[in-house]
């Protein structure tokens, strides 16, 4: 169980995303411009989301849609397939505010109302991965097929997630971590394979 934050969790978190960061300078550089010119400057979309132990913090992603008309670009829809807009959360990570594998963070409204042991999920840092976030990665779709909804994730969608965080927060080691990651990178590589 998560009491104090794990130091091989911030130091792996911290070592891997510094790494990253200088090894993809160049495609960010290349994603700012590309994004900018598509959506507007300056290609970074930011918003308020539920940290640790529910604070607020910024989150970082490359903007998918036009500033003027707010409707999705084909190169954001690109991005978002393979999820190349999530690359400026690894800054996230480096402040401290996210880490690789967590909990998905959620707009005010959700995981800062939850109740009981339901709040040990806010003991984690919110993650770029997660058990949940590999289950619902098609959300938007998921929740497009409904006729409501909003009453859909408050009722269904939602707590599977709260209840697979919780799960996650009683197993955390460094080997869950591992193949969370695992998971993902092969479930991206396959979704690039099929473009």
């Amino acid at each position: 169980m998560v009491k104090k934050y794990p130091w091989w969790k911030a130091l792996t978190d911290y070592s891997l995303a510094l790494i990253m960061v200088v090894l993809f300078i160049p495609l960010f550089v290349t994603l700012v411009i590309l994004t900018s010119i598509d959506t507007g400057f300056p290609g970074i979309f930011t918003q308020k989301r539920v940290g640790r132990e529910g604070k607020l913090f910024v989150i970082y992603k490359f903007q998918t849609y036009h500033s003027q008309t707010s409707r999705k670009s084909n190169f954001g829809r690109w991005m978002r397939k393979t999820k190349l807009d999530e690359l400026p959360q690894l800054f996230n990570i480096l402040k401290g505010e996210m880490s690789f594998v967590g909990p998905r963070p959620d707009i005010p409204g959700y995981y800062n109302m939850l109740k009981g042991d339901e709040r040990l999920v806010l003991r984690l840092k919110p993650g770029l991965t997660s058990e949940a976030g590999i289950k619902y990665r098609n959300e938007s779709e998921i929740l497009g097929s409904q006729p409501d909804p909003l009453k859909y994730n408050d009722e269904v969608l939602f707590p599977d997630k709260v209840k697979m965080n919780l799960e996650y927060y009683h197993q955390l080691s460094f080997k869950t971590d591992i193949l969370i990651l695992l998971k993902t990178f092969s479930i991206i590589f396959i979704r690039k394979k099929s473009y």
